[in-house]
């Protein structure tokens, strides 16, 4: 368990976001929790860690123990845009591993059997698609008239396809359980994060495109990774 420095919450270090000071004294996002020293955990929303003003030099400069340290005035995009990696990049691995299911008929195969564990949706997916795959999912449930849906992501088929390496993936289908509870893990980090109203904005800015490949490392992550 970790409390998030702004709220003062406790809640399990998975659920929260890790920060950490670079040698020369600037706060990075450490989102994978790996960078060395001391660190300052944070459980907040972007809107609300961007809202908190002198307030966070004040936590900050008490949690790494009053050491010289400069707050990046993008610091909220930085964390929003490592969380985005982290969850593209899982993606990517489970894909790798097998253990995502992509195209329509495949996903519908494994929900209907009852190996469909999580579902996804590129934000400009069909309505139409997304009902069906839904639908296949919980009667492979024996869940039908539950309501259970597919997660719609806060990006583009462009952004999906990408973190999986494949060409216009719409939908994706985790059929291992293990896999979809990591999956869900990195995913729930992002979204609250990003907040609510995430879904209703996607981006495809040219350089969150580059960030969805699994393979390539953004400055801010190589920057944390020295540390």
């Amino acid at each position: 368990m970790r409390t998030c420095v702004l709220s003062r919450e406790e809640a399990p270090r998975d659920g929260l976001i890790r920060l950490a000071l670079s040698p020369d004294g600037e706060v990075l996002p450490d989102v994978r929790a790996k960078a060395p020293g001391r660190g300052a955990w944070i459980g907040v929303t972007r809107a609300e860690l961007e809202a908190s003003g002198k307030k966070l030099k004040g936590v900050l400069a008490r949690a790494f123990k009053g050491a010289e340290l400069r707050i990046p005035e993008d610091l909220g995009a930085r964390i929003e845009e490592q969380l985005q990696r982290n969850a593209l990049d899982r993606l990517g691995l489970e894909f790798k591993a097998g253990n995502i299911a992509i195209g329509g008929d495949r996903i519908q195969e494994a929900g209907r059997s009852g190996r469909l564990h999580l579902l996804l949706h590129a934000s400009d997916a069909s309505e139409d698609g997304a009902r069906k795959l839904a639908q296949a999912w919980r009667v492979g449930l024996d869940e039908e008239g539950s309501g259970r849906k597919g997660l719609t992501l806060p990006i583009p088929r462009t952004i999906l396809s990408l973190a999986l390496g494949r060409e216009n993936v719409v939908h994706a289908g985790l059929t291992d359980a293990k896999a979809a509870a990591r999956t869900r893990e990195a995913l729930d980090r992002w979204l609250h994060f990003i907040g609510p109203d995430s879904t209703s904005r996607p981006c495809e800015t040219a350089s969150q495109g580059a960030s969805a490949l699994p393979s390539e490392a953004s400055d801010d992550e190589r920057q944390t990774e020295g540390l």
